[in-house]
């Protein structure tokens, strides 16, 4: 596991004066990886670090030649218009290149004033996802969500056995998954109307938000070989922010015998900015299970993964109607929840993908699953602040939402901070409700 060094001391400061402004997400304890390109330019996409309110363009960085050794061959690799190869490279080499990037970036180094050319405007770039994503798997992390969504389906059953034991998953669909601020059209599917004995074709009625972390797979593993839970979080590059728009009303008609389906694949909405675990390294936690819950198989069982498997990250989902910006009012926070509570860790969603001899490979994305905590207003999605449909909830204005309507911008938010420490953000991930298309 990546523990403390020189790059997360608090009291580094940064040349890039908006990188040490109380509450920025992107201070120099971060340097979280995107791909961009200046919008409306033809540029070609290459990669970025978040320093403030700025991007330090690292193709440009990589054709200045400051940089030697490993640190120079990983920034090598940024100059591409995909980050899959960085991620592939491993944590010594992500690691050497953060540390050369936190020494050129620190107050007084000596190439700051060759430097400041490089810098981008983050409002000025467009941004496209970080890798291009072979594969995605989302996986079902939450035992909160798990056992609120399971209630309203199966009261008398609502959290199935193998949940103890399973990190349960789906198969998602990469083609899809979208970097923030791309626009959700509202899907078509087939419903079940309560009482009816034929099924219709409609736009969603029942249209929701997840509220997950995305995690990138780093360095892949060969066909057929298992990666233990102690090695798991070495083929981990970083985290980001992730929402799996979900049609409860076609999942609630499909997902029976086989899963998610159209219910699911339509859209998936991520953060342009990938944390790395080197960064969440000062805000790790223990893994904990109730006493009374049985102790997972051995091979998803690590005295590591108890002491520090866990990350505490902070997690919002805000919500802003057509009628909100209309009138001026800003977003409002439907909800929080924090990382800290998965059932499951990074490393078992990991290592349990893996057990079977399934190959995964750099730029691979998890989604961890709606992420939901105990209390009534740490529910990750509508479906459970609304208990089903039954109970709307209230926004500024005198609006009510039981689900998504047409023209709402759904915002997730995510941070972490620690006494002692620098907090860092992960920027966020947004998307605006479209209407459904003529059928």
């Amino acid at each position: 596991m990546s523990g403390l060094n020189a790059t997360h001391d608090p009291a580094l400061l940064s040349w890039v004066g908006s990188a040490d402004a109380p509450g920025t997400d992107f201070p120099l304890q971060n340097l979280p990886f995107a791909v961009f390109r200046r919008a409306d330019s033809t540029e070609s996409f290459r990669g970025g670090v978040a320093i403030g309110d700025q991007v330090l363009d690292l193709g440009a960085l990589h054709e200045l030649g400051v940089l030697a050794g490993a640190a120079a061959e990983a920034l090598a690799l940024c100059a591409q218009p995909t980050l899959n190869e960085l991620m592939g490279a491993g944590p010594e080499a992500n690691g050497a290149l953060r540390a050369a990037l936190s020494g050129l970036l620190r107050r007084g180094a000596p190439l700051a004033a060759r430097l400041q050319g490089l810098l981008v405007p983050q409002a000025s770039a467009a941004y496209r996802t970080a890798a291009r994503i072979g594969d995605f798997t989302d996986f079902y992390a939450s035992i909160h969500h798990a056992t609120a969504v399971g209630r309203l389906f199966r009261p008398d059953n609502p959290l199935l056995p193998n949940y103890q034991w399973v990190p349960i998953a789906y198969h998602g669909r990469t083609s899809s998954v979208d970097v923030s601020d791309q626009p959700i059209r509202r899907p078509h599917g087939q419903v079940m109307a309560p009482g009816a004995q034929r099924p219709e074709l409609i736009a969603t009625r029942r249209l929701d938000y997840e509220l997950e972390v995305g995690v990138f797979v780093g360095r892949g593993n060969a066909p057929g070989e298992q990666v233990p839970l102690a090695e798991a979080e070495r083929h981990v590059f970083g985290l980001c922010l992730l929402n799996d728009w979900s049609a409860r009303d076609v999942q609630a008609f499909e997902y029976q015998p086989l899963g998610p389906f159209l219910g699911k694949n339509f859209a998936t909405t991520i953060s342009p900015w990938v944390v790395t675990l080197e960064a969440l390294a000062p805000f790790r936690a223990p893994w904990v299970r109730p006493a009374a819950e049985p102790a997972p198989l051995a091979y998803l069982d690590h005295p590591d993964t108890r002491a520090a498997g866990a990350f505490d990250i902070r997690l919002e989902a805000w919500l802003q109607s057509a009628r909100m910006r209309a009138a001026g009012l800003p977003p409002q926070r439907l909800s929080h929840a924090t990382f800290r509570d998965a059932w499951w860790t990074v490393a078992h969603m990991l290592t349990h993908h893996t057990v079977n001899g399934c190959n995964l490979r750099p730029g691979d994305l998890f989604g961890s699953g709606t992420q939901s905590g105990p209390q009534a207003d740490e529910a990750g999605s509508l479906l459970e602040l609304s208990s089903g449909g039954r109970q709307p909830v209230a926004l500024a204005g005198g609006e009510a939402r039981t689900f998504l309507e047409d023209g709402d911008r759904v915002i997730l938010r995510g941070w972490c901070e620690r006494a002692g420490f620098a907090r860092i953000g992960f920027g966020e991930a947004a998307g605006t409700v479209l209407p459904a298309l003529v059928s």
